[in-house]
């Protein structure tokens, strides 16, 4: 699979649940890059740009719930941000839906920017709040019963 977003430790925002949701979301990027790139067809693209959606909804609920029980001061306009994204992708949805199909290099140029940008800056912020406070969130400990359910 080509790769269009590599992760690096600069994308790094020391919080390991966001760190894994942030990977999860440059893959989903890199999985949509690879099926637009290598022609997987418009039912292969829809599928992973809304497994891509899906995520980003649930990773924004999560530092948004985070940054809420920690009283990060700037929630409101992180939250803005996270809500232009779910606007944009899904002005991209509509649009796809609506039989504009070529959204290429659009898509992936936008997805590219906003991720790296969005994490590099407004996530580091946070991240950066946390630390000066001492706070370092750490995943809650699974019991066995998650453990064994996977869930």
């Amino acid at each position: 699979m080509s790769k269009l977003v590599e992760w690096s430790d600069s994308l790094s925002v020391g919080i390991e649940e966001i760190d894994t949701q942030h990977r999860t979301l440059v893959d989903l990027v890199n999985e949509l890059n690879d099926a637009i790139e290598h022609r997987h067809g418009n039912a292969v693209v829809g599928q992973v740009l809304g497994r891509l959606e899906a995520y980003t909804r649930i990773h924004f609920a999560v530092e948004e719930g985070l940054m809420r029980v920690l009283g990060y001061p700037d929630l409101a306009a992180h939250k803005r941000e996270h809500a232009r994204l779910a606007d944009q992708l899904a002005d991209l949805r509509e649009r796809f839906d609506g039989g504009r199909k070529a959204l290429g290099f659009e898509l992936m140029h936008f997805l590219k920017l906003w991720l790296t940008s969005h994490i590099m800056e407004c996530d580091q912020d946070y991240a950066r709040y946390f630390a000066e406070r001492g706070v370092t969130p750490q995943p809650q400990p699974r019991t066995w019963r998650q453990r064994l359910f996977r869930r």
